[in-house]
């Protein structure tokens, strides 16, 4: 591997041009150029919708595109799309689904949609002065911005209020305008930071011009939306009674099934390094909806995990109650997801997926994206209080190790036929693989 020098106009660079420059850095150049080349679409059309999503695309980057099937969601049946790299994801999500099919599916509902975008600046004048105007303020930011938010109120959304935050016991002289959305199906990124740039220049503009305020100037520090978005809430849960959890493993009764998986949950509620994986396990089958139909998994995991912590301590995104002999197990998390504008329509898959799932609206797509998390924090939780959870993913992560052994097709099969009955481990895998070519 050869040094690596600082490079003038890499962007300006053709594609060919960049994948040479890239691979010289290698000492097997030409192998790394037709392996980059070797995940191009074989469709120029599509490698350029490809090529144009981000800067300085060299090649495609494939994750597994698998489907959970049998999903009962308000008594509707869905196949949903699970974008992911980890082998016991989308499993997991599919046998909670079957386990859950014959017990009244999953439920869901959604609390609100709102988003949050603020206006962040100084202001070192008299603020009794300041909240006085606001109301005059307010009147003209939703004029300034009625081009803007046409649209989106024909659609039934815009924005729903503007507040003047005091935030000077903070930072000297800090405020913010903090504005509430409905973006109604699109993920509203772009509308509300639109409309937040032109709340700054009235703002700035009203205090240059207001005598009683200009005594000193505004200073904008930025306008942005928030990707927190704590009332962008959906609620998703399973119920049954508990003498119907029978069955859930051959060597557990239902009652302590229902007792030990309570607790588990309690675990994850107090405890923050079991809450971190609990939510992680939720995020598996959240992130994988999200990246199938072409959102944020970014925004989707920081506004879920800052959720978490909404109380001061991070805790799990579940609850449970165990109460009159029934077994409810709820999830309540932030989803702000589109379901029009960017990737949704551009992506071929993603595409594909929103047909797949019946072409749903913003909120049908937070309550399926909710079930996939669920289903699958579900499915783990079942694993770690019965058998344990490396039983079921060593066997699924089984391909995974015998790739890296360069296994052939005969001998995956006697691997899958031998670990049957065995544990599976990277050490053991290996052993058989060393044995069975002797």
């Amino acid at each position: 591997m050869q040094e690596k020098e600082i490079i003038i106009g890499f962007s300006k660079l053709s594609k060919e041009q960049k994948i040479k420059k890239i691979a010289s850095f290698c000492p097997n150049s030409d192998e790394i150029e037709k392996e980059l080349k070797s995940f191009w679409h074989p469709e120029i059309a599509k490698q350029k919708i490809f090529d144009e999503f981000s800067e300085n695309t060299i090649s495609n980057f494939f994750f597994p595109y698998g489907i959970a099937p049998n999903v009962i969601i308000n008594g509707k049946n869905y196949m949903i799309p699970m974008v992911i790299e980890e082998s016991s994801v989308v499993a997991a999500a599919s046998n909670s689904a079957k386990f859950w099919s014959t017990r009244g599916g999953f439920h869901t509902r959604i609390i609100s949609m709102t988003k949050i975008g603020q206006v962040h600046f100084t202001w070192a004048g008299d603020a009794e002065k300041l909240q006085k105007h606001f109301p005059k303020l307010k009147q003209l930011f939703l004029e300034g911005t009625e081009e803007i938010t046409k649209n989106m109120q024909e659609r039934g959304g815009g924005v729903l209020d503007i507040e003047l935050v005091d935030m000077r016991h903070e930072i000297d002289n800090y405020y913010q305008i903090k504005a509430s959305f409905d973006t109604v199906d699109s993920m509203g990124a772009n509308f509300i930071n639109s409309c937040l740039e032109e709340f700054a220049d009235i703002l700035k503009n009203y205090v240059q011009e207001e005598e009683s305020l200009k005594e000193t100037p505004v200073q904008i520090i930025m306008s942005i939306l928030s990707n927190y978005t704590p009332e962008c809430l959906v609620e998703a849960w399973v119920e049954c009674d508990i003498k119907d959890l029978e069955g859930v493993d051959p060597d557990i009764t239902a009652e302590d099934f229902a007792w030990k998986f309570e607790k588990a949950v309690q675990v994850a509620t107090v405890d923050t390094y079991r809450a971190t994986t609990h939510n992680k396990g939720i995020f598996n089958g959240i992130d994988a909806v999200v990246l199938a139909t072409g959102n944020d998994f970014r925004a989707v995991e920081a506004c879920g995990h800052t959720y978490a912590a909404r109380d001061g301590k991070y805790r799990s995104l579940t609850f449970i109650e165990l109460e009159n002999g029934k077994f409810k197990y709820t999830l309540q998390v932030p989803l702000s997801l589109g379901t029009v504008g960017g990737l949704t329509k551009l992506h071929p898959l993603a595409r594909f997926t929103m047909e797949l799932l019946g072409d749903p609206h913003a909120e049908d797509l937070m309550q399926i994206a909710a079930v996939a998390g669920l289903a699958n924090n579900f499915g783990a939780l079942r694993s770690l209080t019965t058998k344990g959870i490396q039983k079921g993913h060593m066997k699924m992560h089984l391909l995974n190790i015998l790739n890296n052994f360069g296994a052939s097709e005969t001998e995956k099969h006697a691997a899958v036929e031998y670990f049957k009955t065995r544990k599976v481990s990277f050490s053991a895998v290996a052993d058989f693989v060393k044995e069975i070519r002797k």
